[in-house]
């Protein structure tokens, strides 16, 4: 598995991702924005993006 998504990349989901998860939490009432966070969040430690592959995109330098 090659790695396509890059360092600011990474910093951008896990902020939203923590954003999201809060949103989440607070309110309760939107159960998805929850496992949108935990998607970005999980994302952006993997440094691999499935949807990025789907469209041929790869933020990272490598």
């Amino acid at each position: 598995m090659n790695t396509n998504v890059g360092n600011i990349d990474r910093i951008i989901r896990i902020v939203t991702g923590i954003f999201l998860l809060g949103l989440f939490f607070l309110e309760g009432n939107i159960k998805y924005f929850g496992a949108v966070g935990i998607v970005l969040i999980l994302t952006s430690f993997i440094r691999f993006c499935p949807l990025y592959t789907l469209f041929g995109i790869k933020t990272c330098k490598r």
